[in-house]
């Protein structure tokens, strides 16, 4: 499993910035993994059109430059990891 370079501070249902809640995608280059460690957050990419919930045995995958948001289902913790090269689970 590749090792991320980088990785956000823990969120929690009240923390998760007004900047992941919103459209956005990680810059070229870079992938990212969205780790739930409780709770339930879904996941909307925005193109194509889909959306995922994830849960700590359910991680979300982003791809460099993929517009997506995340909402929080209930109470929820989680952490986004960065990666130079697509990460493995």
């Amino acid at each position: 499993m590749t090792t991320p370079y980088r990785s956000t501070p823990v969120f929690d249902e009240t923390t998760l910035p007004a900047a992941l809640r919103t459209r956005h995608s990680t810059k070229a280059g870079t992938w990212g993994m969205i780790r739930v460690l409780e709770g339930q957050v879904k996941l909307t990419y925005l193109e194509p059109l889909s959306t995922v919930l994830l849960n700590p045995d359910v991680a979300g995958p982003l791809a460099p430059g993929r517009l997506h948001f995340v909402e929080p289902v209930g109470a929820m913790r989680m952490r986004v990891d960065f990666y130079d090269e697509p990460p493995g689970d």
